[in-house]
């Protein structure tokens, strides 16, 4: 039983709940966050047709926790089993991205792996993506092959359930009363939807193709004037650090309880104008030109030297996030033409 339908989503739901704390989308304005589910709501739950504002790296990686005590040392919480439903493409990679960092075996984060082994991951398909989704510029594609339990693909008349691991198929073998065998016509819509979402996205995204590698634009376009022109829309709100799922910095902090000392750990961002700032009062990039271009540089080529892909998984929550719309795509395009028109060096004959 590797995959299987189911017309209604309560029961598939209700039957997650039962086993652990799930976690749903919930339309808030344009966008999608995630709130916990109730079993008993008769309300219908929204299926997300595109990723959630909310990033999954809050789910693995909290916005401020206690990583420290003393004079007794933090041992981990025990973190009870939970399920996140509605992840994207761009979302399980972000996880990929965030394994790299925080499963490292010499830096080890034993809070993130205690959430990461708890997590049941249930995805699904993206099949009316925004115009800041660019996915496909970045290696990426609308619906999931990988990095899943299980996926969810909605069709006309109800869901198409995958297994894409050992506790994904446990799951469907436990519950197989709720289940059905696919309808071959379901399966049909299911390929002519995933067929149209991607030719979507590519004709959202064609204006900004590259014409090479982009870690390889970032590293020849570093002294470009580019980033400072670009800066001059950027009103330092670092949204697009905390809505990265990839964005991973953070920042250690003693504070004194009644009875003990404690280190807190919490999010960070390099546009932050004083993140570079060392002791003594030195600034190696105060200028938000240099910050953007330090930003970029991490993303397409910093980490691709380390770990061999990009931290960009084109989800484009930092295009929505951006006041002034600074978008990631037109900072690439046009260091990418500056290289193009760029006079080739003369070889010495």
């Amino acid at each position: 039983m590797e995959t299987v339908f189911i017309s209604e989503l309560k029961p598939f739901l209700d039957a997650v709940a039962e086993k652990m704390n799930l976690y749903v989308p919930k339309k808030s304005g344009e966008h999608y966050i995630y709130i916990k589910y109730d079993p008993a709501s008769n309300k219908a739950m929204e299926f997300n047709n595109i990723r959630t504002c909310t990033p999954i790296k809050e789910f693995l990686f909290p916005l401020c926790e206690l990583a420290a005590i003393f004079p007794e040392p933090l041992e981990p919480e025990d973190i009870k089993p939970f399920a996140v439903f509605g992840l994207k493409d761009c979302d399980l990679r972000s996880i990929e991205i965030l394994d790299k960092v925080f499963l490292e075996e010499e830096f080890e984060d034993p809070f993130y792996v205690a959430r990461r082994e708890k997590m049941f991951i249930i995805s699904s398909d993206c099949f009316e993506p925004r115009g800041s989704c660019c996915c496909t510029l970045f290696g990426g594609q609308s619906y999931a092959e990988k990095g899943f339990d299980l996926n969810l693909a909605k069709v006309k008349n109800g869901f198409i359930v995958e297994a894409g691991s050992d506790r994904g198929r446990e799951f469907l073998q436990k519950h197989k009363d709720i289940f059905i065998d696919v309808p071959s016509e379901a399966l049909a819509e299911r390929d002519s939807i995933i067929e149209q979402t991607q030719k979507q996205l590519e004709e959202n995204n064609a204006e900004y193709k590259l014409d090479g590698p982009v870690n390889e634009i970032m590293e020849k376009g570093g002294d470009s004037d580019v980033f400072d022109i670009e800066s001059q829309k950027c009103v330092e709100c670092q949204a697009c650090t905390r809505v990265c799922p990839t964005c991973h910095c953070f920042y250690l902090y003693d504070t004194k309880q009644k009875d003990y000392f404690a280190k807190m750990k919490m999010w960070d961002g390099c546009m932050r104008l004083a993140y570079a700032e060392v002791a003594g009062g030195a600034n190696p990039r105060k200028v938000l030109g240099d910050r953007i271009k330090h930003r970029l540089m991490h993303k397409f080529s910093f980490f691709f030297d380390r770990y061999g892909v990009d931290m960009c998984v084109g989800c484009g929550r930092c295009i929505d996030a951006d006041s002034h719309k600074m978008d990631i795509r037109v900072v690439l395009k046009k260091l990418n033409e500056e290289l193009k028109n760029k006079p080739k060096a003369k070889v010495a004959k």
